[in-house]
């Protein structure tokens, strides 16, 4: 039977409706309005005339950031940084997880564990001797640099550990009694269920590799190094860019500072972009369903 929805009920669907529509909008505002600015003219940024719809199209941007070497190199380099460090931080994330997890009376010492990790998420020692640590273990200037501090966060093993635990105990004492050891129920049961925290976790990690920037100045001194997020950071505070050398790329003289810049940072966006929609399924799915119930 069809249930008739009330006049008030359809009235706050028209005001939710209409207040997530607005939200939306306003977030995609900046998003738009580099892609417009990226694709318009030095006299048009310049004047301020662009706002979500280019003005005088062209794409001598993209031609010169095409043209430069140095902005793929960083490109490559946070490629790598995130590939290897979300791969490292998802395994580390469940092994602690997974542990921390484990009932009371199978892992007696659990809460001070926990109480450890969390403790760790209220002090920290500090810039200086974490850079101390890098530069004594060997790896500055190097990719594990960028890789290795953060590769165990805290929020994201809560976030798994939580998820771990509200998983029917069923699944893995059925295990146990068929002779299964923890590393057979983690890969083999845990795991396969798990991928909303996986996903979770995968996103959270991916998007903060490829977003960070201080790391990169503070532990990397060569710049052909630099991730990508370091190279833009460089890029919008130099002035060198300011004096484009036409020359090389047919005398664009639609090329600016902002243009450049615009086209620059809308490229560096671009893989996040294609990575949420392949993960938001995700978050709103329940892997669950149709397991053994307590």
């Amino acid at each position: 039977m069809k249930i008739k929805s009330s006049p008030a009920r359809k009235a706050f669907l028209v005001v939710n409706y209409f207040f997530l529509t607005l939200v939306m909008c306003i977030s995609l505002f900046p998003l738009v309005h580099v892609f417009a600015l990226s694709l318009s003219s030095n006299s048009a940024a310049q004047a301020g005339w662009v706002t979500i719809l280019p003005v005088d199209f062209t794409l001598d941007s993209y031609q010169y950031i095409l043209a430069k070497p140095e902005f793929f190199q960083s490109f490559g380099v946070s490629v790598v940084r995130v590939v290897l460090g979300t791969l490292l931080s998802i395994g580390l994330t469940i092994l602690c997880a997974y542990a921390m997890a484990q009932p009371d009376e199978r892992f007696h010492a659990r809460k001070y564990y926990v109480w450890v990790f969390l403790v760790t998420m209220v002090f920290s020692g500090g810039l200086i001797p974490l850079f101390i640590v890098v530069k004594s273990v060997g790896i500055y200037n190097s990719i594990w640099a960028l890789i290795l501090p953060g590769a165990v966060q805290t929020f994201n093993i809560i976030l798994m550990l939580n998820f771990f635990r509200g998983l029917p105990y069923a699944l893995t004492e059925s295990a146990l009694i068929d002779g299964a050891n923890h590393f057979q129920i983690m890969t083999k049961i845990i795991v396969p269920v798990s991928k909303p925290s996986l996903a979770t976790v995968g996103l959270f990690t991916m998007v903060n590799h490829w977003n960070s920037w201080f790391d990169g100045m503070i532990y990397i001194s060569d710049t052909a190094k630099y991730p990508l997020q370091t190279y833009l950071r460089n890029v919008i505070q130099s002035v060198d860019i300011a004096s484009i050398d036409l020359t090389s790329v047919g005398a664009m003289t639609n090329v600016s500072q902002k243009t450049v810049t615009a086209a620059q940072i809308f490229v560096a966006i671009i893989p996040i972009l294609l990575v949420y929609p392949l993960l938001q399924k995700y978050f709103i799915t329940g892997m669950t369903l149709g397991s053994v119930k307590e």
